[in-house]
């Protein structure tokens, strides 16, 4: 009887499906400050993604743990500290701010952690210092700018006027813009991270009149820059060309200030795919606007772990970075391809700021500037 009973639930237990392993993700962003609302979005796409798979990615359960840097290098520091260590998380995502990523690019990476930016892009990473277990979900720094260089060079602007925030990610943009655009550059002008006031900068700009302007200043920076231009009738001196300066987090500011604004970049929310449109349309309905990139990149690097874990079957970091480095990840800019550094080839889009059909401010696409897009660095990776 005793063996009967026995073989009956060693029976049992073999048809029994087996326990899901688990896996641990901790997403880095800015959650607080003027900064944070670029963070809720990441974060509002992350818990999206997680909906849609129904709180599993590869097969195992998942659990996210969203942390707030500050954009503080320090603080940044700390909390990957506490996400390897006492977290113990298999996948550190997210990082909007380039000087946050190169802070913690070796902690993480050494410590047998996948880190997947989200967003930043800085050359470094790309290059010399580029790391197996650290894959970029977004773009190299330089690519979105170097499509606008690319536009404006074949449409004969004859001469532009910079300016950017001084820092990785600020001195990154001005180098991909000058590899393509060839005409004059007037002034490279290096603002504060997180500067609001920008009437000194349109003073000196007044009166160099330069034929175009060309801005990186995300976020709130970005807000404040357009709206002090408009204010200070500089569309009658310089035509404005931007990259992060005018999405679905500074549209909703701006409004009609920004309609006809032209920018490049690698998505769009008109892109056609099946993965891109439920995406934006169940954004917009459970969050009440549209997703800027920063949602998307956040959105498609869970669906980066999701494939990495279903093609690999681990949690190791060397195996999921391998599958990645592959390619095939389905996105919301399609099916991504990955370069040898683990930076993506992509196509890069122009596009400009209108209205939809309800009148709602947002971003469709003009143009092709660039197709199957890899960065400049990737020769100098060694792995």
């Amino acid at each position: 009887m005793k063996n009967i009973v026995l073989a009956t639930a060693i029976s049992a237990l073999m048809a029994a499906p087996a326990m899901a392993e688990s896996v641990k993700i901790g997403f880095m962003t800015t959650l607080s400050g003027g900064a944070g609302v670029i963070g809720k979005q990441q974060q509002n796409a992350v818990n999206l993604a997680m909906e849609h798979k129904a709180n599993t990615l590869g097969g195992f359960d998942a659990e996210v743990i969203f942390v707030d840097d500050q954009r503080k290098p320090d603080v940044a520091k700390q909390l990957a500290n506490r996400l390897i260590k006492s977290d113990r998380v298999d996948v550190i995502a997210g990082v909007i701010w380039s000087n946050l990523l190169m802070a913690v690019h070796k902690q993480v990476t050494r410590s047998d952690t996948l880190l997947i930016s989200a967003n930043a892009g800085p050359s470094p990473l790309a290059g010399e210092r580029c790391h197996p277990n650290f894959v970029s979900m977004s773009w190299q720094n330089d690519q979105t700018p170097e499509g606008m260089g690319k536009y404006m060079q074949e449409a004969g602007v004859k001469s532009v006027y910079t300016l950017s925030p001084n820092y990785q990610a600020g001195k990154d943009m001005i180098t991909g813009l000058k590899r393509y655009y060839k005409g004059d550059i007037v002034e490279e002008v290096y603002t504060k991270l997180g500067q609001t006031d920008f009437q000194a900068e349109l003073s000196a700009l007044r009166a160099a009149k330069p034929e175009a302007t060309f801005i990186f200043q995300p976020g709130g920076m970005g807000i404040n820059f357009i709206k002090q231009w408009k204010q200070a009738g500089m569309d009658d001196v310089s035509d404005l060309y931007t990259v992060f300066s005018v999405d679905a987090i500074s549209l909703p500011v701006l409004k009609d200030a920004a309609i006809g604004t032209l920018s490049t970049q690698t998505w769009s929310p008109d892109l056609d795919n099946a993965m891109n449109a439920r995406f934006v349309a169940d954004y917009k309905a459970k969050f009440g606007g549209y997703p800027s990139y920063y949602a998307a990149q956040a959105y498609d690097s869970i669906m980066a772990i999701d494939h990495a874990l279903a093609k690999g079957g681990s949690t190791d970091a060397a195996t999921m970075a391998g599958v990645l480095a592959k390619g095939g990840i389905p996105t919301t800019r399609g099916m991504l391809r990955m370069n040898s550094n683990h930076f993506p080839i992509q196509t890069m889009y122009l596009r400009e700021a209108v209205k939809d059909a309800d009148g709602v401010a947002t971003t469709r696409i003009v143009s092709t500037v660039f197709e199957n897009h890899a960065d400049a660095y990737a020769q100098d990776c060694t792995f």
